[in-house]
């Protein structure tokens, strides 16, 4: 019987729902939308989660005589599931999503999510999610004073090769330094900016790769912001969770939202906002946090919060942006992050990084399919090289001087594959102030051409 594309009731996308959790619900869910999706097929080229959909439902089709994914299994659910790298850009591109007003209401990324979470408490997350799910607790031991011990260990290739057939991190992918210094202990040592509190206070979410691999990012984010008129405070907080629920594991992701509710809550109550400086964790805090929670508490700090470049745009339409520039960045290749563009913000440190003098953007928006853990997994590196072809083209078409970008795994793809450094929008915009936070963050690849 063909499959109608019109729920029966409203999709259970929210864990706290126990239909969520209802496998016969969650079958027919998952059957529901790969009929949508294999009549539209818009997204083909998004990721391999489509042409393995596709090609699935076909064979079937052709073999079994279905009229389309009413004989689907778990086996089927399961590769798609796997081959998504939770992007968010089909949802983005889809018609017939609630943001679009329309009743199939098809929410592919949510629903592969749920997917997987059901398969996680099914049959426990595995060994290699448990390891990408806690990029805070690695960070908080190998930086530091072990972070050339730490670094040494990743430079080799032959310790590489071991690590991965431990831990299924493939031996190619770039995996982000450890810095000496974090960003805590930068941020404890500093002397705020002149001027800075004129305008207020913000609180700062600097997140696992601006506090432990890149404090660069995080350290020119407070000096801009200084340099705009704020105060900034670093509150406690922990990882925004997104590595768990990128391995099913639900109850993890929960407590770290709600660790980091808590700790942020009292500050966003004082006036304050909440200023992330990765676009995946930006994207966590505003959108899966509520859900996770299902708390007003979630949703109060959820809506306070903004990405840095977000705010700076703010203060740009309300001319109130600081522009005493010292210096252009020539041309940039700018690569709208994925996440980013999630949020349904627009390009805003395009925009702001526009404004700098003998300054020229070009936005390049395609995936660097790393998106948080899936591009480090050793049985799909290769794919997702494959993927960012379009990306690494990009950029080496653009011919620029200087390569940004908002996501620090990103950077780490355009650095694999294009041998350039990408610079954070933030890291961008200090050095047009003249501002140097920081030593170089990392010291490996060609420099960024300039």
């Amino acid at each position: 019987m063909k499959i109608q594309p019109k729920p029966a009731r409203p999709p259970a996308l929210d864990p706290n729902d126990a239909r969520y959790w209802d496998e016969r619900d969650l079958e027919g869910e998952m059957k529901r939308v790969f009929e949508i999706c294999h009549g539209c097929r818009m997204c083909v080229g998004f990721c391999g989660s489509f042409p393995d959909m596709f090609g699935r439902i076909d064979r079937d089709i052709e073999k079994k005589g279905a009229d389309g994914s009413e004989l689907t299994n778990l086996d089927d659910f399961r590769s798609v599931t796997d081959l998504c790298w939770q992007c968010k850009l089909c949802f983005i591109e889809c018609p017939y999503t609630v943001d679009q007003k329309h009743e199939w209401a098809v929410d592919v990324p949510r629903l592969l999510m749920r997917f997987k979470a059901n398969d996680a408490k099914r049959n426990g997350v595995t060994f290699q999610d448990k390891v990408l799910g806690e990029p805070g607790k690695l960070g908080a031991m190998a930086s530091g004073f072990m972070a050339p011990v730490a670094n040494l260990i990743t430079s080799s290739q032959l310790l590489r090769k071991v690590q991965a057939k431990v831990t299924g991190i493939s031996a190619e992918f770039p995996v982000p330094p450890f810095a000496s210094t974090t960003f805590e202990s930068w941020m404890n040592k500093r002397t705020p900016l002149e001027g800075a509190g004129t305008l207020g206070e913000v609180a700062i979410f600097s997140t696992c790769m601006g506090d432990y691999n890149f404090p660069s990012i995080a350290a020119s984010a407070v000096r801009v912001l200084e340099k705009n008129g704020y105060s900034v405070t670093r509150p406690e907080q922990v990882c925004c969770g997104i590595p768990n629920l990128d391995g099913g594991d639900i109850d993890a992701a929960r407590e770290k939202a709600r660790t980091n509710v808590q700790s942020l809550l009292p500050h966003v109550r004082a006036g304050k906002l909440v200023v992330t400086v990765q676009p995946t964790c930006g994207y966590t805090i505003k959108k899966e946090w509520p859900e996770l929670l299902g708390t007003a508490e979630g949703r109060e700090v959820a809506a306070a919060t903004v990405d840095i470049m977000e705010l700076l745009e703010r203060l740009r339409r309300e001319k109130k942006l600081n522009r005493e520039f010292k210096s252009g960045l020539g041309k940039v290749a700018y690569h709208a992050a994925c996440h980013l563009r999630a949020q349904k913000i627009g390009f805003p440190g395009a925009r702001i990084l526009g404004l700098l003098p003998d300054t020229e953007v070009e936005i390049v928006e395609k995936c660097s399919a790393v998106d948080g853990t899936w591009g480090m997994k050793s049985q799909y590196y290769e794919m997702g090289r494959r993927y960012a072809r379009k990306l690494a083209s990009g950029i080496e078409n653009a011919e620029a001087a200087t390569v940004v970008t908002d996501c620090a795994l990103s950077a780490q793809r355009i650095l694999k594959e294009n041998e350039v450094e990408a610079l954070h929008p933030a890291e961008a915009l200090a050095r047009a102030y003249g501002i140097d936070p920081t030593e170089s963050r990392r010291p490996s690849g060609k420099a960024a051409r300039r």
